[in-house]
Order: structure tokens, then sequence, then C-alpha cells
């Protein structure tokens, strides 16, 4: 056996020495990439917990440090520092980057705050190894103004200045304002010339009605030389009450303007009100309004704030060595757009870090007609004075805009659009188109006995009595009951609201603004299909979706009803045309005016005939002898009567009284009223 040279084995000993260098080279490599990774991803780990320590607002435990010395807390109280100028508002930070050098890194940040259209910023924070460990406690970010903005220095502060955008207005059906300025007078008390203030501040609550207790308290904990608000007053109601508040020591007043609709009541649950903004506003905004800003509080003004108000023009200076004097002017502002840069005169060595100017805010137009909403207010308050309770609704036949929504008292719930009330024997419409779409005819002889029991459930007659055996043309005219609940056998479960659904009751429509649409359910028992024959169970309606039912059968056919024109609501699921002819129900109505129970309001009115149903409404529950109270309904229409004068389809109303005796006697003489005012118009 041949041995290797020694020049062989030299080689193979050479060759084994440099693979095992080799070899290690190779682990050390991988070692120190793992470490740079390890580093890398603590660097990151720390810019992280800094960044959502930052946006969370809590600081406290993240590995921060101020860059003139101190922890996290001085972080805190620094960027509060800086920043108070900006007010309420808060930056969003996100990171983009991190990138390493060996032991200290660059954490690229992106800091927006939500003013105008957003103002953007490109920053950054160092972050230093604190020591061998690669966990991310190893790594701590120095924290200084410059993260909120490159330009930002120890010792300086952010200061926003907003200027108010001009607000859109509320515009009527031919495109003028509802709300336009007005004069008004600022009643208030001079504290020195006073007197006593309880004996004053009854003598303002007797002529004034405001609250006593509160008014005095606030006039004798007010200094002596500081004038006390009352209240603001139309300047016609301010010249009613004028005599008496001169007799009264302290009081004091200043006229001045504001934006008003025509009255104090004029469709207010509908239009709403401007005032300072409440918290829940500035809070739900997103940034668009702050604390200070006017904005919608209630209806109109408040679901369409955003387009009204437009956007406020915006400009965030930097206040060098201001970090303390900011703190004072947060959240300054001014009402008109001086051009050029907002936010007025600056200091020359303040610095104009964004400027955006005020967009001004657009016009919401509604379907109202001024003159037939102040004839629907008239005349609802007219009848019920100030203690009733009611709502009326005026839809024009041959566009179905609703032109008037009047609600009494005016500043609480918006009974026309919203009420969900039992319409009563006004849903009578619906159940005859029902019964005659199922073969009755209008000549047919009825029942219409005292009472009848269905389903262990007795029924008796509101405002007819008891007719005997009669056409059912008069037990429509004369509204009985037991006519129609002796008739609900004929009816399926689903023919109440199949007939309804045609008339645009209980189906999906839109007019831009919060409406009850109505609910006809089929009936689950014999005796809840005869409560449902005269608009009791579990039909509910409001006062808009009568008008518009109404609207339909003068019309003949359906047509989508609207409040708000522009901008234009999404359209709901629109009904099918009608089934069946609604002339016999036209003609029906006519013999409720004409000689029925609305014959004592309607008969006589001047202009085209009229037809309208009536209705009385059980609700609540029973007073001791059994007796429901009850709600009165009227629903009418009458051609040639409106803005569109003779020659026009005219107008479909719906009147409501809550607590109302009866339809005929308490609702018909509001739509009476109505109709005549109206008429006198034209």
């Amino acid at each position: 056996m041949q041995r290797p040279s020694r020049r062989t084995t030299a080689l193979l000993v050479v060759g084994a020495v440099v693979a095992v260098a080799a070899a290690g080279t190779g682990a050390a490599v991988v070692l120190g990439q793992r470490a740079d990774r390890e580093r890398d991803e603590a660097a990151r780990a720390a810019a992280e917990q800094v960044v959502a320590a930052w946006t969370a607002g809590d600081l406290a435990g993240a590995p921060v440090i101020l860059a003139g010395g101190g922890g996290a807390d001085a972080v805190a109280a620094a960027e509060e520092a800086v920043t108070a100028g900006m007010g309420d508002l808060e930056p969003s930070v996100e990171l983009v980057d991190v990138e390493r050098d060996e032991a200290t890194a660059s954490a690229d940040l992106r800091v927006t705050w939500p003013v105008g259209d957003g103002w953007t910023s490109e920053t950054s924070l160092p972050l230093a190894a604190t020591g061998e460990d690669r966990e991310a406690s190893g790594w701590t970010a120095t924290w200084s103004p410059s993260a909120l903005a490159p330009s930002l220095e120890d010792g300086d502060a952010l200061r926003l200045d907003r200027v108010r955008a001009g607000r859109g207005q509320v515009l009527d059906r031919d495109g003028e304002p509802l709300v336009t300025d007005r004069p008004v007078v600022d009643v208030s008390v001079a504290p020195a010339r006073a007197g006593d203030p309880g004996t004053l501040a009854q003598g303002l609550s007797d002529v004034l009605g405001v609250d006593a207790g509160s008014l005095a308290e606030r006039i004798a904990s007010a200094p002596q030389d500081r004038a006390v608000p009352v209240i603001t007053l139309r300047q016609e109601a301010f010249d009613a009450v004028r005599a008496e508040l001169d007799a009264l020591p302290g009081v004091q007043w200043v006229s001045g303007r504001r934006a008003l609709a025509p009255t104090s009541g004029f469709a207010r649950d509908l239009l709403g009100v401007v005032g300072d903004a409440t918290a829940e506003v500035v809070e739900g905004s997103g940034g668009r309004v702050a604390a200070g800003d006017q904005a919608g509080l209630s209806g109109v003004q408040r679901q369409y704030d955003e387009r009204l108000a437009g956007t406020a023009g915006a400009t965030v200076v930097r206040v060098p060595g201001g970090a303390e004097d900011a703190v004072g002017e947060a959240g300054g502002d001014t009402d008109e757009d001086t051009g050029g840069d907002a936010g007025g005169d600056t200091a020359a060595e303040e610095q104009v870090l964004f400027s955006q100017g005020p967009v001004p805010g657009e016009d919401v137009q509604l379907s109202l007609d001024p003159q037939v909403q102040l004839a629907a207010d008239a005349a609802l308050t007219g009848r019920l004075g100030d203690a009733g309770v009611g709502a009326a609704v005026v839809v024009d036949v041959a566009s179905g805009d609703l032109l008037a929504v009047s609600s009494t008292p005016a500043g609480g719930f918006d009974r026309a659009l919203q009420g969900r009330y039992a319409p009563g024997s006004t849903f009578k419409t619906v159940s005859t188109q029902a019964l005659l779409a199922g073969g009755l005819s209008v000549d047919e002889v009825v029942p219409c006995p005292p009472s009848v029991t269905v389903g262990g459930r007795t029924f008796g007659n509101a405002e007819g009595g008891a007719l005997g055996q009669v056409p059912f043309s008069t037990a429509f005219a004369q509204s009985c009951n037991t006519a129609f609940v002796s008739l609900a056998d004929r009816l399926d479960a689903g023919a109440l609201p199949a007939a309804a659904a045609p008339m645009g009751l209980g189906v999906d429509w839109s007019v831009g603004v919060p409406a009850f649409t109505g609910e006809v359910p089929e009936a689950g028992s014999e005796d809840l299909q005869a409560a449902e024959m005269i608009g009791q169970g579990q039909v509910l309606a409001s006062p808009a979706g009568m008008a518009v039912l109404t609207s339909t059968i003068a019309r003949g056919s359906w047509l989508p009803p609207r409040v708000v024109l522009d901008p234009a609501p999404e359209e709901g699921a629109a009904p099918p045309e009608p089934v069946a002819d609604l002339g016999a129900v036209r003609d029906l109505m006519r013999l409720v005016a004409t000689e029925g129970t609305a014959s004592a309001a309607l008969a006589g009115l001047p202009g085209a005939p009229v037809g309208a149903k009536t209705g009385t409404a059980e609700v609540g529950q029973p007073d001791a002898d059994g007796t429901y109270p009850t709600n009165a309904w009227t629903v009418a229409f009458q051609p040639g009567t409106g803005p569109a004068g003779p020659d026009g389809e005219g107008v479909a109303v719906a009147v409501v009284v809550e607590g109302g005796s009866a339809g005929g006697a308490v609702a018909a003489p509001v739509v009476a009223d109505l109709l005549t005012a109206l008429a006198d118009e034209g």
C-alpha cells in the first residue's frame, strides 16, 4: 500500500484549516446580521411604543426623554405647552420608518392636525441605544418641539387662528331666505340699580316668563358694574311689554339684529336653531367645529350643519418663545376673512406654518311656502291657544311638496313630521279602498248598530251614533265605526297594508329630514283586524303621513313627497301605482264635508268643493269611568287653493289635536281656518 507524500499531506492540512476559517467567518457574518436585525427591531419597537403613547395622550412609562432634560412626564408637559395654542385639537402621529446607524436611530414621523383640509408635517424623532440590551427598553427616544414641526425650536409654541366661514342660508321653495336679519332687543339688568334682586326677578318673571329664582341668584352674585343678561326679544315682542319693563328698576336694553325666521314659532322644529356649539357637537364634528363656534343645534340647521357652516379658515403660527404665553391665546378666531395671510397682523418674528382661507357654506332649500306656513301656524294656535298640543301639515297636490309643517308648542318634539299617532277614522279612507277593491259598492246597505263585538272586543261609535241599515256612503260620511267593524271579515289580513301602500302610508319615502311614514301591519287576530279598520290597533301615522296619503287621494296617484329640495335626498322605495281608481274615495270624502261629520266646519268654505275625513282616536289608558282620552283628526283636500291659485290642483291638509274630543268639532275648524286663509291669499 502506497502512503501519501508529505506534500500531499501538507496540502490537505492547509485546506482543512482554510475551510475551518471560512466556516468561522460565515458564522460571524450570520451572527452579525442577526444582531443588526435585533437592534433594528428593538429601535422600531421603542419608536412604536413612543408614538402609541403620544397618540393616546399618556406617555407614562414610554421610553422617551426631553431634549432639555427630564423623563416622560417632562415630555408631556413640554408638548402641552407647545400645543396649548391649538385649543382642544390633537394631532395624529404616524410612524413612517425607522433608520438605524449603529447605536443611534431616527424615527420618521408624519404629524397631521385636523385644521382646514389637514396640516401635515414630516418630522423625525432621534433614538439612542442605552446599553447592550437588545430589547426595546434598551432604546430611548429624545423628544423636542421639532418632533411636531421641523421649524420649531425649544421654547417655541403653536397658535391656531380661525376665520369663521359665512354660513349658508335655509331657503324657501322660491329660493328666498327663510331666516334673515331681523330687529331684536337684548334685555338686561344693571345690578347697581336693581334694588332687591328677588323682587326685581319676580317682576321680570311676571312680564317675561323667565325663571325668577335663577335670575335673582345671578343678579345678587354679579359685579355691580356688569350687566346681567335676561332675554332677547323680537322687536314686536319687546314693544308689547316695554311699558311694563319701564316700571322695573335697573332694567335696560339695547337694540340689535339677529338671523331669525319670520316668527318665533315658524317651522321651528323643522328649521332648528343655531347657537354656541355644545360639547356634544364639538366632539362629534371630528375637528370641524371648535369650542366657541356657532353651529346648528337642532333641526335642519344641525342635520345639514356641515353643508351650511362651510369650512373655517385656519392659520397655524409659530410663536418663538411663546410656549408659556400661547396658553392664554388658544382658540382665537375672527368673524370675517381679512384676505392675505389669515390671522391678521402678526409680529415680525412669528412664522406662518399653515394657512387656508375659509370656504363659505352652501344653502339648503326647503319646500316650505312662507305664507302657507304662517297660515298653518295661525290656524293651529288660533284654535288651540298657548296650552294646546297639535300639528298641521299642508301638501301641494301637484308636486307632492310639503308647503307647511306646523307643530305646537313650537321648540319641542316635531309632531308634524315625526309624531306616531293612531289615525282613527281618517284611516277609513284606506279601509274603504280595500273594501271597494274587494267588491263592496258605495250604495250597498250596511248595518250601523250602537255597538258590535268581534273576537270578544266591543266597538262603539264615537261621532255618528247608531244609524241602523244605511248605504255604505252614509256610514262613511257619518263615520260609523260599527259599520266598518262589521265589514272586517270581508278582508284578509294583508288587505289593509296592500291598500295603504299605494297611497303612501306605511312605506319607505324620504323627504330629506326625519319623518315617520306610518305603520300598517297585518292583523294577527279578528279583533285586531276590526280595530285596524277604524285606524286603531297597531296602525300608526304621522300628520305628514296622513297629509301625503290625502294628497294621493286628491291626485289619484302616488307622487314622492319632498321637504328638502337641495341637496336632493336619496329617494325611498316608491310604492306602486294604485291598483284601483281612487275616485270613489274622493267622492265619499266630499260627502263628509257637505253632509257628514265635517259639514259644520267645512260645508260653506269658499272656493272649490272640499273633500274631508274626520277621526277620533282613543289613546293611552281609560279613565276611572272607562272612557279613553282621545286625539282629534281631520284630513282634507281642496282644488284651486294654495300658491298655484284657482287653476291649480290645490292642497291636502292633515291636522291632529292631542286631547281633542272629536275630529269634526276640534280638528275640522282648524282645517277650515287654514283653507279660508289660503283662499283669501289666492
